[in-house]
């Protein structure tokens, strides 16, 4: 299989335009330089806007796991009580990495469920100094709460750590409004740039939060981060990864030359195409809703069919050229998943919504082909 020809239908990495590809072979420069800072603060001037924010910005060289135990492990401490909210696998991720640093309160739904806000309630009544959510949980192609758990840690006084790892930069995102106070995204999702950044935007509140804590990360300190930040010459505190910095500003570029608006449109109407050609194959959605929960602007993930193992159908998929995501762990093999984030066009959706009809057609699943596409075509076209 050809790489260059291979698609990525998959919730990140994402494909990379060529001008983000060649971004990262400019020459070498010294981190501590003037032109380093140039890019440092370009960087966050456009991420304040994907974010929807006035506070301060990070840039880690490390994944969106890095900025997930950097917001937890700067805050949490000295035996503090942290709410993990968990309906998948990156909710999980999020309980866990909070326990290695304080006790962990879980609140969990079983995956693809929505948020039990009710049960949330209750334990932020019973005192919490955080509570932690993923916004947008990519293994159940589910999009949780935020604005309403923002609001019920502003009334409890706990501060609001959220994932927004596979939503900033593709669905609506609003920080402050929402009350968030670190919210943290990955480079290699909506934003369409190489895997190994994060970034998390960090409000006064969290600082405060930060003074007493007597053991910290060490390479993901967010209060390093702050102190290099705040210099006139802005810094990461160790050496960044200086060549996904050069992409990351380019991607910047690319977002903000389409403009967010445009963006989330494009990302929300190319979803809701691949739920309408799903759904023309007789496929089911794999999250159940509720009024404060909805489907997934940026991954969709569906129910395997009677009779056919969702593994089965990504490597179908693979030997078609496309790559698809199956269930991670307790999932494996009964959901399949379609990536639709980043830089994703019309013809790439309709393109996997085709080979996908052809795999289920071999399969006997389907009877004739034509009706995704169609289905998909129609919500493209805005008819």
């Amino acid at each position: 299989m050809d790489l260059e020809d291979t698609l990525l239908m998959m919730p990140g990495p994402v494909p990379v335009a060529p001008r983000v590809l060649r971004a990262m072979s400019k020459p070498m420069i010294n981190h501590r330089s003037a032109e380093f800072a140039g890019i440092y603060t370009d960087c966050r001037q456009i991420l304040a806007d994907v974010f929807q924010t006035k506070n301060d910005i990070f840039l880690l060289s490390g994944s969106g796991t890095a900025g997930m135990e950097a917001a937890v492990g700067s805050v949490a401490g000295n035996g503090d009580k942290v709410i993990a909210i968990e309906n998948g696998k990156f909710g999980e991720r999020f309980k866990d990495l909070a326990a290695l640093y304080a006790e962990v309160v879980p609140v969990v739904s079983e995956w693809g469920l929505p948020v039990d806000l009710e049960l949330v309630k209750e334990k932020l009544e019973e005192g919490a100094k955080a509570i932690t959510l993923v916004h947008n949980e990519t293994s159940a192609g589910i999009m949780n709460p935020a604005a309403e758990i923002g609001k019920l840690a502003k009334k409890h006084d706990a501060l609001f750590i959220m994932d927004g790892v596979t939503s900033l930069g593709g669905d609506e995102v609003k920080v402050d409004e929402w009350g968030v106070d670190i919210a943290v995204v990955g480079s290699q999702k909506c934003l369409a740039a190489p895997p190994g950044l994060s970034m998390a935007s960090v409000s006064e509140k969290a600082f405060e939060a930060m003074k007493d804590i007597k053991k910290r990360p060490y390479y993901n300190d967010l209060k390093a981060y702050k102190k290099s930040g705040d210099k006139p010459r802005p810094e990461t505190p160790y050496t960044p990864a200086i060549p996904l910095f050069y992409a990351l500003q380019e991607a910047l570029h690319i977002v903000k030359e389409e403009g967010m608006e445009a963006r989330i449109k494009r990302h929300r109407t190319l979803s809701e195409a691949v739920r309408a050609g799903v759904s023309a194959m007789n496929i089911e959605m794999f999250p159940q809703l509720n009024e404060y929960s909805q489907y997934s602007s940026t991954i969709s993930a569906m129910k395997s069919p009677e009779g056919i193992d969702g593994e089965d159908i990504k490597n179908d998929m693979k030997k078609r050229g496309i790559i698809i995501a199956g269930g991670q762990e307790r999932l494996k093999g009964k959901i399949f998943r379609i990536g639709s984030m980043g830089n994703v066009s019309a013809r790439d959706v309709l393109s996997t919504l085709q080979e996908l009809e052809i795999v289920l057609y071999r399969r006997g699943y389907v009877d004739s082909l034509g009706a995704g596409i169609e289905a998909a075509s129609r919500v493209i076209d805005g008819l």
